[in-house]
């Protein structure tokens, strides 16, 4: 049940004993439609042997906050119930020293724009967690990330275990290099890639019944069951705060997914774009934290009964198409953010313009403060701070005036990023970063040349105003800022 093109070998490490098969969760934080956990059970049971699932909690994940920790915390206390339920200690381990020793890989790695690690001194903490359990273990699945650090954390892991390392791919319906070899240009070059795989790819996994259950052996761990007091427990960034409208987990993942189905489904091809309709899933939360399977939400959609084919097609080619032309993107640009990342011609306009007058200048602090000449763009950083989320055409516009406002394309660059990151509780994943490159021409053509776009696709606010009821929308957000 789990293609051969999911696994990838990371290290060459002879097969040994040991007292357990060990996955490491870290990308997908479910329990279900989980292709590295069910690799996990079935090269248990091969073995007669449990399966411990680990968490390493560090202090400090690049530009995490409150409001991340806080949904990562309610989805993996879900988690390790429903591990419990099939006979599965989830074990989490706070590393304490994390916090420096993350910050000091972003920087060294990030900032310097290293592709992989060098070998390091001293082990940091949020490796050696891993590597600790890993020295009783026979075998370690780990899922797959695609973000730079996400990498470099595997790679650090794979090269100081004892035992065999085995990569499982279980965040996207294709494999990333199944899909493409390299970095495509567009949403028109790599759908067809994709629908080719769609018929070995797009099919159900089946859950791994559980031989050894794992359930009494004694390991130690974070204590995850209050939410409140784990998180006083944690030294973390505090500066942006939790947000109720969104609550971390499966269940409520799959909720959302039964609703959109039932209530939205059908209006979603001719409305999605409408900011003040709301046809929106609010699924993307749940999927950058790997609460739900994108596998699993595309079979519900697909199978979906009663539904209108084009709203079908439309919602997959989002999720499939869109989504998978972003995580390739990702992982095979180095520079994915960067402003070096757009296509050349991107970079040739903007800096052709760059010294175009710009009507409006604003600083970061004030566009993160709301406080702008623009109501509707004011409206849609008040959901983003309110909601940790906010409509997709509006993330759009929203990069859009960045871009306009700023003294340079480079700065908005990064305030757009710094922004997103910060507030989005989808903020540091790969649809995040290519979104807004997206503003910036990437995966996207030349169009008319204007003032201080160049040849960048431009958006404004009478366009808003003539396609949809932007006054419902602003009403909307003044609701929801003000918690109703």
């Amino acid at each position: 049940m789990i293609q051969p093109e999911r696994i990838q070998r990371l290290n060459d490490e002879w097969p040994r004993d040991g007292d357990y098969v060990l996955y490491w969760m870290q990308a997908s934080q479910r329990a279900e439609w989980n292709h590295a956990l069910e690799h996990a059970i079935a090269e248990a049971n091969r073995r007669s042997l449990p399966v411990v699932v680990l968490f390493g909690l560090t202090d400090a994940y690049p530009e995490a906050n409150l409001r991340h920790y806080a949904f990562l915390l309610e989805g993996l206390r879900e988690a390790q119930a429903a591990l419990r339920q099939r006979g599965i200690r989830l074990v989490v381990r706070h590393c304490s020293g994390g916090k420096k020793d993350s910050r000091s890989l972003f920087l060294r790695h990030n900032y310097r724009n290293r592709s992989s690690l060098q070998p390091e001194k001293r082990l940091p903490e949020s490796f050696s967690v891993v590597v600790e359990m890993a020295a009783d273990a026979a075998l370690l699945v780990a899922d797959r990330g695609y973000t730079r650090i996400q990498k470099q954390w595997r790679q650090h892991v794979a090269r100081h275990a004892p035992c065999p390392v085995v990569q499982v791919e279980s965040d996207v319906v294709v494999p990333v290099e199944t899909a493409s070899d390299k970095e495509e240009y567009a949403a028109a070059t790599i759908r067809p890639r994709l629908h080719r795989q769609l018929k070995t790819f797009l099919v159900p996994l089946a859950e791994t019944p559980v031989k050894r259950d794992s359930l009494g052996l004694k390991l130690d761990g974070f204590d995850i069951s209050d939410v409140d007091a784990a998180l006083a427990k944690l030294d973390v960034d505090r500066s942006v705060p939790r947000q109720s409208f969104y609550l971390g987990g499966t269940a409520q993942a799959k909720a959302r997914l039964d609703r959109f189905i039932a209530d939205k489904l059908d209006a979603y091809a001719g409305n999605r774009g409408d900011p003040s309709l709301g046809i929106e899933s609010h699924l993307s939360p749940y999927l950058h934290f790997g609460q739900i399977s994108p596998l699993y939400i595309a079979l519900c959609i697909r199978d979906a009964r009663g539904k209108h084919q084009e709203a079908r097609d439309a919602f997959l080619e989002e999720l499939i198409v869109r989504r998978e032309l972003s995580v390739n993107f990702v992982h095979y640009s180095p520079r994915y953010d960067r402003f070096r990342c757009l296509p050349a011609w991107a970079q040739a306009t903007l800096a052709k313009h760059k010294k175009d007058e710009r009507e409006y200048a604003y600083s970061r602090k004030r566009l993160e403060a709301c406080r702008t000449h623009d109501p509707y763009w004011n409206a849609a950083m008040r959901e983003m701070v309110a909601t940790g989320k906010m409509h997709n055409y509006m993330r759009m516009y929203w990069g859009k005036k960045i871009l306009e406002w700023s003294r340079s394309p480079e700065t908005a660059f990064r305030t757009a990023l710094a922004l997103n990151n910060k507030w989005f509780l989808d903020g540091r994943d790969p649809n995040s970063f290519a979104g807004v490159a997206w503003c910036f021409g990437k995966h996207d053509r030349p169009w008319g040349e204007r003032d201080i776009f160049g040849t960048v696709r431009y958006m404004n606010a009478a366009g808003l105003k003539r396609k949809f009821d932007m006054d419902t929308y602003v009403r909307r957000v003044e609701r929801l800022a003000a918690g109703g």
